[in-house]
């Protein structure tokens, strides 16, 4: 089945044996792939499985913090591969709807905590660093912890009262609290979007920021697009690392 996005103007007409609901699969999870809803963007972003490949793959019984966790399919595809908990992350609440509807029709609800609150307030707390209250916004408070494995795939950019993403000019300002929520020991997944960042250039600034923050990577494996995403210069618009620290 054929799913897309129609951006052109009203009206238009969808062909008439296609589901008012339509629900995909993915390695045998079922996830939501209406092409019309509030937002402008797929609620499944089929260049990141081979990441949600990754995740199944690496994250038994893990603790999972997945940041900027949009619909929650990073979490869905920890969880199937034996991750003990996941915290889905996002300030859209619309989307964490769309993520515990998808948590439920995959039988994942009792691992599965959804957090509605800006990534940098809950990170920063958890990594036990200050959080700027000056603008007296309110936000869940949270104790330190960390966690086994961290999500790390953020917007290219947006902007809110406890922090700031840029993707180009400043990956560390949301790079070393998700590196310092992780365990020692653990590992992340992190993504930048930005198709001029050089990847090579990337994983120089996930490294000199880990070494800035005391936790030196202990390695860092690049993660391709599978095949049906090709990139004839091998340039990637999509990055995605692993990184043991």
């Amino acid at each position: 089945m054929g799913v897309w996005n129609h951006r052109g103007p009203p009206p238009y007409l969808p062909p008439a044996d296609f589901p008012a609901d339509p629900i995909g699969m993915e390695r045998g999870l079922t996830v939501d792939v209406r092409p019309r809803h509030r937002g402008n963007d797929p609620l499944l972003f089929l260049d990141f499985r081979a990441g949600r490949r990754w995740l199944r793959d690496h994250c038994r019984d893990a603790t999972v913090l997945n940041l900027f966790s949009y619909t929650g399919t990073a979490g869905l595809a920890a969880i199937a591969g034996g991750a003990f908990e996941v915290w889905n992350v996002d300030f859209a609440r619309s989307a964490l709807d769309v993520a515990a509807a998808n948590a439920e029709r995959n039988g994942q609800s009792d691992r599965t905590r959804l957090i509605c609150a800006d990534a940098f307030a809950v990170m920063r707390q958890l990594a036990g660093l200050k959080v700027d209250t000056r603008r007296r916004r309110d936000f869940p408070r949270f104790a330190p912890r960390t966690f086994d494995v961290v999500v790390l795939d953020p917007p290219t950019w947006a902007t809110s009262p406890f922090g700031t993403v840029d993707l180009v000019r400043d990956y560390p300002s949301v790079f070393k609290p998700a590196l310092l929520a992780t365990r020692p020991g653990g590992a992340m997944l992190v993504t930048n979007h930005v198709p001029s960042v050089d990847a090579a250039d990337w994983h120089a600034v996930l490294r000199r920021s880990a070494e800035k923050a005391k936790r030196p990577l202990r390695s860092l494996t690049a993660i391709p697009p599978e095949a049906d995403f090709p990139s004839p210069d091998g340039r990637f618009p999509l990055k995605m690392a692993w990184l043991e620290v």
